[in-house]
């Protein structure tokens, strides 16, 4: 039963798309189906993890985004950057610089969302400490992992940590602190730069919030680039103007990669897992019972957590590594006196900590068949008996990346048991199936123009 349950950011190019497959192969909650010979993305599995986008050959797998004209729109315009934004840049070129582009191009005020990270720490392991009962608690920082608990692993959903990402209670603070300075709300726009779909997809349908106090997002390739290309045209030897940066802390700094949370939660046990078919792994195993007195999991979506961002622009490891520089740069001149702790929502830290929660976090099973209880049981029964029929070959030739999915998709009623090329060829045995009418068939799922194509080659 396909329900409209959450804003997704990843789209496909129908014009451009080849119907090659490849998407749907990796999709890790087989949100992916090949109809007419084009990729089909089913809302109520996608999670944005963003693995269709990186595979497909054609970039037939599109990131909207936010105009990035509609920031004008404000005469107050605040950009959330992540410290992994810094980190696409070589050490050579300064943060100051960064920031006085980002001035240049349009914003008023920048601010790192890893600003927020002490106030985020705090409420975190005050919320484990009051909720010690459940085990393991498992953060709410990657969106694309929330969603994933949500619709394949609900018997989860208790787990996750009822509170804001840094990214939010960064907005909530930098708007409190503009509106108190005597703008009107109406006035701030605050626009996330973000190294991911999911995170755009958090902020269209935030979980746990009616709205997201976040008025935008810009894709962080889109300017990364533009920033790199003014970088260009100033050349190197172009003075950058004395611009407030905001200070972050060396654990603020790391927070955004992989052990970078886990080393800031006080837990007996703790365990950092990326890349979703990983985290998929572990969730399994955990959702069976096959591992015990884990009492925190920090789980990202990414490969090397937001340094893997999809809309990153560098290597991974090249960004891991600027940002472990920055962060020892920064532990040194804390050592030596030369910066201030971070001071950024000291005079906010209560009024962040009384409004960082967030309400229950639902489960949307990708598996609701009906909301009938005892139709759905029909139904389940109707996939089980279908599956018998099926090869179990998961050859993805029907258009789906499994027999266990093309059960679903009949009993759902988006697909037929003939789209199963091994039924239709025992069919044509017994004569009970015209080889016209197969032809047919596999020109619905993989479209007249590639069957026709593929026979004529052939």
């Amino acid at each position: 039963m396909e329900q409209a349950f959450f804003y997704h950011a990843l789209k496909v190019n129908k014009e451009r798309c080849i119907g090659c497959s490849h998407c749907m192969k990796i999709c890790p909650t087989q949100a992916i189906r090949v109809r007419e010979g084009k990729a089909d993305i089913y809302g109520n599995r996608c999670i944005d993890c963003g693995k269709c986008f990186k595979e497909c050959p054609s970039r037939a797998v599109f990131v909207a985004q936010d105009d990035f004209e509609d920031i004008y729109a404000h005469p107050y315009r605040v950009a959330l950057l992540p410290s992994i934004f810094i980190g696409q840049f070589p050490d050579e070129i300064k943060t100051s610089r960064i920031y006085s582009i980002l001035y240049e191009i349009g914003f008023t005020h920048v601010i790192e969302v890893e600003s927020a990270v002490k106030i985020h720490t705090l409420a975190k392991n005050k919320y484990i400490h009051e909720n010690e009962h459940i085990k393991p608690m498992i953060s709410t920082f990657c969106p694309a992992v929330v969603r994933l608990i949500q619709v394949k692993f609900p018997s989860l959903v208790e787990n996750l940590i009822h509170i804001k990402a840094p990214v939010d209670i960064t907005a909530m603070y930098i708007k409190q602190r503009l509106t108190d300075e005597g703008i009107s709300a109406n006035d701030i726009g605050i626009y996330y730069i973000t190294p991911c779909a999911a995170k755009i997809a958090a902020v269209k349908s935030p979980v746990g919030e009616e709205k997201s106090i976040i008025d935008g997002v810009i894709n962080m390739d889109f300017l990364y680039n533009r920033v790199y290309k003014k970088i260009k045209e100033q050349g190197s030897d172009y003075k950058t103007p004395k611009t407030i940066v905001t200070h972050l802390s060396s654990d603020s700094i790391m927070f955004p990669l992989t052990n970078g949370e886990k080393r800031l939660t006080f837990s007996k046990r703790s365990l950092s897992i990326d890349e979703i078919h990983n985290v998929i792994e572990f969730l399994e195993k955990l959702e069976n019972d096959e591992i015990q007195d884990v009492d925190f999991l920090e789980l990202r979506a990414c490969d090397q957590s937001c340094a893997g961002g999809i809309l990153t622009c560098n290597n991974r490891f090249l960004i891991g590594e600027r940002m472990v520089s920055r962060a020892r740069r920064t532990a040194e001149r804390e050592r030596n006196g030369e910066v201030p702790k971070e001071q950024e929502m000291k005079n906010m830290e209560n009024y962040l900590l009384e409004n960082v929660k967030v309400e229950k976090i639902k489960p949307r099973s990708m598996m609701v068949l009906d909301e009938n209880i005892s139709i759905a049981l029909e139904k389940m029964e109707k996939i089980r008996e279908i599956s018998n029929y099926l090869p179990q070959t998961d050859c993805c030739v029907c258009g789906a990346p499994s027999c266990e999915a093309l059960a679903e998709d009949i009993v759902c009623g988006k697909a037929e048991l003939t789209d199963c090329v091994f039924i239709q060829r025992n069919m044509e045995a017994r004569e009970s199936m015209q080889t016209e009418e197969a032809i047919q068939i596999m020109e619905k799922i993989w479209g007249k123009e590639k069957l026709n194509n593929f026979i004529t080659n052939k």
